[in-house]
């Protein structure tokens, strides 16, 4: 069938076409775009909603959990506000890890995701926080209620994947992060909750102009 349309008119875009959830931001609705143990970076094209590869992981490092994004926030201003040391937000969607004790091994799904806490990341002097959640319904996690009550093995892994997972070849020793990425020791459910309102704020303004 010829057509000068592109398909993705028809088709909801993951970052502006769903929602964040309507219990949002305690539980949001996470669109996930990479499985732990994904030996390979994808990220949203935010022409069309699919997912695109952005690269091989370099180093032996990997997602210790579904990884994505919550559709419908911007990490703008109101974001970059609750990270002073940052010069501005990254200008993309909010990310999101979500912990779920059965595996789940496909992207491009939405998943509900009680909130828990987050990891205040910096990258390149752009608050690029991440949000930490676990799979709503999932009785493995039932008495997670904020960050401290992660086992404190599963946030470290978060914070090793976030501190190499941008390396490039060539670019440092494998043992070496990037200089300008820094990940903080993580903060709890109510700041968590404060970022994503933030993110929906954020996004507000930025699809009023």
């Amino acid at each position: 069938m010829a057509s000068s349309t592109s398909f993705h008119r028809w088709r909801p875009h993951p970052w502006h076409g769903l929602g964040a959830g309507a219990r949002a931001p305690r539980i949001v609705d996470a669109y996930i775009e990479i499985t732990p143990f994904d030996p390979v970076k994808y990220e949203v094209d935010k022409e069309t909603g699919y997912l695109r590869v952005d690269r091989p992981q370099r180093t032996s490092s990997q997602p210790p959990a579904l990884y994505g994004f919550v559709p419908r926030t911007y990490c703008g201003e109101r974001v970059r506000a609750l990270m002073p040391e940052s010069l501005r937000g990254d200008r993309d969607p909010l990310d999101i890890c979500v912990f779920s004790e059965r595996s789940i091994d496909r992207a491009e799904v939405i998943v509900p995701a009680r909130v828990v806490g987050g990891l205040p990341m910096l990258d390149g002097g752009e608050a690029d926080d991440k949000i930490v959640a676990v799979l709503e319904g999932d009785p493995m996690w039932a008495s997670v209620a904020d960050l401290t009550d992660l086992p404190p093995v599963l946030v470290e892994r978060l914070r090793h994947y976030f501190l190499t997972y941008k390396m490039v070849q060539g670019s440092a020793p494998a043992s070496d992060p990037p200089a300008d990425v820094q990940v903080g020791r993580g903060y709890g459910r109510a700041h968590a909750m404060a970022v994503i309102e933030a993110a929906m704020a954020d996004y507000e303004a930025l699809v009023k102009g």
